[in-house]
């Protein structure tokens, strides 16, 4: 008779033992037991059958189906899973004999010996028992420490059942003094469910005082065969799911990437053209909306889009990382958003931004400008305006004609005087064509209206030097017939008109509009006035010798009894009119005064607020400068645990952020500044925006170390990478980094590689260098010496061991379906993969068919999921 229970490994070496291997070691009285030889049978058989189930037969009698060897032979080709030599089908009994020599002696080549108990079967045994009682240990009523008495409650099959398919046995329900039905439910479970042939009865071990403990353990080893069999199959698929896992979180955060750059892409899109957008407006006020506008889009619109794009980067970096890890080839965005372009856009973005700055304040400049002329235009245009009503009348009148000798003479006198007023008005006419020229040029919008306003001042003076010529010749033809006037009155009015327009010029110069930036200018303005005060003495002298003349000719008329008509005949121009017009620019001087002085205490305020902004501007540079430098030290020399870097930097970046508020101060005085239209600064040579890109650079600088760390813990945790190996790593990198900027170029990296005990070649070098530096700039980081040195010295995930893990869930089919997919893998992963596999066309394929290989191949990038 054969062991079943020295059969009971599946493997070739474990093979069938006959019971003849226990007989000298068993008790005899046993042996002779009726009812004990019947349980080995019915235990045997029922254990063979199991076996040669899967070649389409079975057995029925020991004795008599082995009895020719063909069946034995079945069993062992079964069991070891090679094939024994042909067997004889003769049916004569040395044929048969023959076949049983074979089946013997394929048992002996496999190193089992039929006599005796060995120590290989001691270790099984004991090995069997550990698992027994390792599977079993939570379970109240179960104390497995044999193979007899342990398991005759039943309680220990069904724990064995339930600790790894607890949907096949309510183990709470089960009574320990019930053993019959524990151990029927366990049985029928086993067999229906399990696929383990039923081998023994419960009375077989109820009704013993001691079971037999041969066939508890051949029972057992099924369980034992069934269960590490699905133990096999969990951790294949624990392993899919690991790799999976890893698959779907890089595909999340490609389509996050994806997501997030589409849509920043898609404001600076949006946005570039705004900022591009020159169209002139009409009014400083409507230019200094577009500069409201455009001060919100710094401090409200674009600071989340700076994050967006830090951040952006920093996820780009850490799937990078994570891709690098898992041996997945890197992620390519789609075409137009890689980081590259999103720089390249930011970049465009920021020169845009830039120039539209530089624009708005250029254009409130002209505006300014313009508005002002405009308004002196008007305003010199109604001056010069008034003077001329009237002219032309005078001008064309034919009093002449019916004039005395006398009176023709006074008109000629007084025509003289005209003359020389009205040669004193041409640097006024001078001037409005001038600014009307300026306004011109600088493409006011109102220029039409100017234009022909001053085309219409321009044509009335060529008009009235026509009229002025022909009064003139008309009066001359009469000056033989008239006699010479009062050369007093004619003296007062030569004096007096040239007075009396350098009065009208003065007033208009004390109301004279003035637009200035800085303290130089208005000074300027303060000391033009101050000139003009000066001279108002000599003015005053000159109004009193008027005065004077028209005194004389009263004394002259009454000594001479002569009576006067109460006007000069030569000039309108009135002493009263000259005091009235005297003391109204009397009036406007201290007028004049107060404007200068209001102005002056502005420019003083506006340089108070230029060295509030200078000193801030200096302070906030200086410290952005200082920890720019300072992170640069900190990303070489960091030291402790990478854990301990992190939150280092982390507080380092909350410090940073703490210094927000003196930003803020600063953009609030720059505010102030823009509301105040200065234009300069001459106590700093920063400008906001300077400073806002260095304030931006040093946020994504800090953001960039931290997640240099950050990279560095995953790639050590996933490569195994111990706290000594990276100092040693960052200090031998450290020393080859000459400039301390974070990268070494290819010469000190060689170097740095020789230093680590690599002897290179040039072809090796040329491989590394691909690997470290795949885009050709030259340059090696930290982070990639990292990846390629864990590359060098760790293990790493592969295709062939996914492949390997689906073929033990396909049972070595070189197919998988999608029934087998959703038993074994958790629903979405199942998914996951039916939606991803291709048919499987080699061959045996069945309809439904899943390639489980070139989808796994596919997961480390060969072809596309």
């Amino acid at each position: 008779m054969v062991d079943y229970h020295a059969a009971n490994n599946q493997s070739s070496t474990g093979g069938v033992q006959t019971y003849m291997e226990q007989e000298n070691d068993w008790d005899r009285d046993m042996l002779l037991d009726p009812a004990w030889e019947r349980q080995q049978r019915k235990t045997f058989t029922a254990w063979c059958n199991s076996h040669l189930r899967k070649s389409g037969t079975q057995i029925e009698n020991i004795e008599e189906d082995f009895r020719d060897g063909l069946k034995l032979m079945l069993l062992l080709e079964v069991i070891a899973g090679e094939r024994l030599p042909k067997p004889e089908r003769g049916k004569m009994r040395v044929h048969k004999i023959n076949n049983v020599n074979k089946a013997l002696d394929f048992i002996a080549s496999k190193g089992v010996k039929l006599v005796s108990i060995g120590a290989e079967e001691t270790s099984a045994k004991e090995g069997l028992l550990l698992w027994c009682q390792r599977k079993t240990a939570p379970y109240k009523n179960v104390n497995v420490q044999n193979f007899h008495i342990s398991w005759k409650d039943g309680l220990a099959f069904n724990a064995l059942i339930h600790r790894h398919r607890p949907d096949l046995i309510d183990y709470d329900s089960l009574r320990k003094d019930d053993p019959v039905t524990n151990l029927n439910n366990a049985f029928e479970v086993a067999e229906k469910h399990l696929d383990i042939p039923k081998m023994l009865d419960a009375e077989d071990i109820v009704n013993t005082a001691r079971p037999d403990e041969k066939a508890i353990m051949t029972y057992v080893s099924s369980f034992y065969h069934a269960f590490s069999g699905a133990q096999k199959a969990e951790t294949a698929a624990n392993r899919i799911c690991k790799v999976l896992a890893v698959n779907q979180e890089n595909e999340q955060m490609m389509e996050d990437y994806e997501k997030l750059a589409s849509e920043l892409l898609e404001w600076i899109r949006r946005t570039i053209p705004w900022l591009e957008n020159r169209t002139q407006e009409k009014t400083v006020n409507d230019m200094q909306a577009k500069q409201e506008d455009f001060r919100d889009y710094r401090c409200v619109h674009k600071p989340p889009k700076v994050q967006e794009k830090c951040q952006l980067e920093i996820s780009f970096n850490t799937l990078q990382t994570k891709l690098r890890l898992s041996n997945r080839p890197a992620f390519m965005p789609s075409e137009g958003r890689m980081v590259s372009d999103i720089n390249g856009a930011w970049h465009t973005l920021e020169g845009a931004e830039k120039g539209y700055e530089e624009w708005i304040l250029s254009e409130i400049r002209r505006l300014e400008r313009l508005e002002h002329l405009a308004e002196k235009f008007h305003q010199k245009a109604a001056i010069h305006e008034s003077w001329t009503d009237g002219k032309e009348a005078m001008l064309t009148q034919k009093d002449y004609e019916t004039s005395t000798l006398s009176e023709v003479k006074a008109l000629l006198r007084k025509h003289e005087a005209f003359e020389s007023d009205l040669a004193a008005h041409q640097d006024r006419v001078e001037q409005i064509a001038a600014i009307a020229q300026e306004l011109n040029e600088l493409d006011y919008y109102d220029s039409a209206s100017v234009n022909g306003r001053c085309q219409k001042i321009c044509d009335q003076w060529d008009v009235l030097g026509t009229l002025t010529q022909n009064r003139k010749e008309s009066l001359e033809r009469t000056e033989k017939q008239l006699e010479s006037i009062d050369e007093l009155y004619l003296e007062y009015a030569k004096r007096a008109a040239p007075f009396n327009n350098w009065m009208e010029g003065a007033m208009e110069d004390l109301q004279d509009m003035f637009i200035v930036h800085n303290i130089e200018e208005i000074q300027g303005l303060i000391t033009a006035h101050e000139q003009f005060k000066s001279t108002l003495a000599e003015a005053n002298k000159e109004r009193e010798a008027i005065q004077a003349i028209q005194a004389e000719v009263h004394k002259i008329a009454q000594s001479n009894g002569i009576k006067l008509s109460g006007a000069n005949p030569y000039t309108t121009i009135t002493p009263a009119s000259i005091d009235s017009k005297w003391k109204k620019a009397m009036d406007m001087v201290p007028l004049r005064d107060n404007a200068l002085q209001d102005e002056l205490n502005k420019q003083n305020s506006n340089d108070t607020l230029r060295a509030k902004f200078a000193t801030q501007a200096n302070t906030v540079g200086a410290y952005i400068q200082a920890k720019m430098e300072e992170i640069g030290r900190i990303s070489i020399e960091m030291n402790g645990t990478l854990e301990d870097q992190l939150t280092h930097l982390k507080e380092y970046q909350k410090t940073i952020m703490s210094y927000m508020p003196e930003i803020n101060t600063l953009e609030g005085y720059h505010q102030l500044i823009q509301e105040a239209l200065i234009f300069d600064n001459q106590y700093t040579s920063y400008t906001m925006e300077h400073l806002r890109v260095g304030w931006e650079q040093l946020l994504t600088t800090i953001a960039r170390t931290i997640n240099e760390v950050e990279n560095q813990i995953l790639t050590r945790d996933a490569k195994g990478i111990s706290q000594e190996q990276l100092y040693e790593y960052r200090a031998s990198f450290n020393h080859f980094d000459k400039k301390r900027s974070g990268q070494m170029v290819s010469e000190d990296f060689r170097a740095l590689l020789i230093s680590t005990g690599n002897s290179l070649g040039d072809s090796e070098f040329a491989r590394i260098m691909g690997i470290v530096d795949p885009n050709g700039s030259g340059a090696v980081t930290f982070q990639a010496f990292i990846d390629f040195m864990s590359r060098e010295t760790t293990d790493t995930d592969t295709a062939d061991q996914v492949i390997a893990s689906f073929k033990i869930l396909a049972a070595d089919k070189p197919f998988i379906t999608a029934e087998e997919l959703r038993r074994e893998l958790p629903p979405d992963q199942a998914e996951y993969c039916i939606a991803r596999m291709a048919p499987y066309t080699g061959p045996n394929a069945i309809p439904g068919a899943l390639d489980y290989m070139s989808f796994s191949t596919a997961l480390y990038g060969e072809s596309d999921l």
